[in-house]
């Protein structure tokens, strides 16, 4: 649907500002659909980006730091996430024998394990970007580089 249709703004100040809008307003439609999504799992969006990251350092640990610099939302509290992931026994976290004042933070198979029934049960692909070709999501993730590319 036309983001004039969506948000019921027929006349945009000029093509900028028409995509500045819809950009935004695609960010937050695509968000509530996946928070929808891991709702049945007891996951929420940021939780399964943690999980993610963890899976990919897996057999190796993570840090809070490391977390909060690959976390896709900068903005949430990633010691917060983990206490919450530790408390559904997703993640452990230990002290780390190099450095006292660090903690691995490990993924644990029972994370595993819900992140491929997640995939498996094709959650992860219930964005729209499936209405879009190969080339098109190409040119998609070309553009998207190019906006957040620094003066």
């Amino acid at each position: 649907m036309r983001i004039e249709d969506e948000i019921k703004q027929p006349i945009f100040r000029d093509e900028h500002q028409k995509g500045h809008i819809n950009l935004v307003y695609t960010a937050g439609w695509l968000q509530l659909r996946q928070a929808t999504a891991f709702k049945p799992y007891g996951l929420t969006l940021p939780q399964f980006n943690i999980l993610r990251i963890l899976r990919g350092q897996h057999p190796l640990p993570a840090t809070v730091a490391l977390l909060i610099d690959r976390m896709l939302d900068k903005t949430s509290n990633a010691s917060r996430i983990v206490d919450r992931l530790e408390e559904k026994q997703l993640v452990t976290r230990t002290v780390c024998p190099a450095n006292r004042r660090a903690v691995d933070i490990r993924i644990t198979a029972a994370g595993l394990d819900l992140l491929s029934r997640i995939e498996q049960d094709g959650i992860i692909d219930v964005s729209g970007l499936r209405h879009l070709s190969a080339t098109e999501v190409q040119q998609l993730n070309a553009l998207l580089d190019k906006i957040r590319t620094e003066d």
